[in-house]
């Protein structure tokens, strides 16, 4: 369903007026830029780097090929998407957020990335790349982040090339009871206290969590991929459904 001026979001548990969330959420990532590979490490207790391997692998990216890393953040997906597309294949680190960007941008040239990645500050509601451009799309951990999800989609789908492939890494809903209890207690008690510890900002990690719980579950988000156009689409659970991976394809 389309938005309409005078429409409200939510902002984690807050409602906002529907463009004041794009801010807002610029804002957060403003604040933890510096600090926001170190957190995910501690928030995940290093886990997200196995989500991320997952991601990468079932990927299947080749030598030549062009990917889209959104919401791409410090780069580590993009890094590993270099080093498989080669000289003769592009990555375009892309993210809203300017702050996230340049640390993405220092990392990669930092490791020697200069020839075949490219920058660019983008929203994932209207991408601004021609028609068919890419073999690979993913999405990690910023889909929730996103205003318009069913926009986004739509967007990426344009810029894909047929028989390209999405690929969306987020939180999502737990799947075993036990594990959920704990779960939650842990993000709203804990990672907040972390991000005020580490990076002085208890806020922006309270947001996070919220948004987390408000982002569509497992099944919802692969309706929202079909309704896309994406077909053979699937989701893999890991850690319990504390993250999920969802893979889709244009034909």
């Amino acid at each position: 369903m389309s938005k309409t001026k005078g429409q409200s979001t939510h902002f984690g548990y807050q409602q906002v007026p529907l463009g004041e969330k794009i801010h807002k959420v610029k804002e957060v990532f403003q604040s933890v830029a510096g600090k926001y590979d170190l957190m995910n490490d501690l928030m995940s207790l290093g886990a997200h780097r196995l989500w991320k391997k997952f991601t990468i692998d079932l990927s299947s990216v080749k030598s030549g090929q062009h990917v889209l890393d959104l919401a791409g953040g410090t780069g580590d997906l993009a890094e590993k998407f270099a080093s498989l597309v080669g000289d003769t294949g592009k990555v375009v680190l892309a993210d809203i957020n300017d702050a996230m960007l340049q640390v993405g941008r220092r990392r990669l040239i930092d490791k020697g990335f200069v020839g075949n990645v490219e920058y660019a500050q983008v929203n994932a509601e209207c991408l601004p790349f021609e028609n068919n451009t890419f073999d690979c799309v993913t999405i990690a951990f910023g889909l929730r982040n996103v205003t318009d999800k069913d926009k986004a989609l739509r967007s990426i789908y344009r810029v894909l090339k047929p028989g390209g492939k999405l690929l969306v890494l987020e939180f999502s809903k737990v799947t075993i009871p036990v594990l959920a209890t704990v779960y939650e207690a842990y993000s709203f008690n804990v990672i907040p206290k972390i991000g005020k510890l580490i990076t002085g900002d208890e806020q922006s990690y309270q947001y996070l969590v919220e948004s987390i719980k408000r982002h569509p579950d497992q099944g919802t988000l692969l309706a929202m991929m079909k309704e896309a156009c994406f077909e053979s689409c699937e989701y893999f659970n890991m850690s319990g459904g504390v993250v999920a991976l969802h893979k889709g394809y244009k034909y």
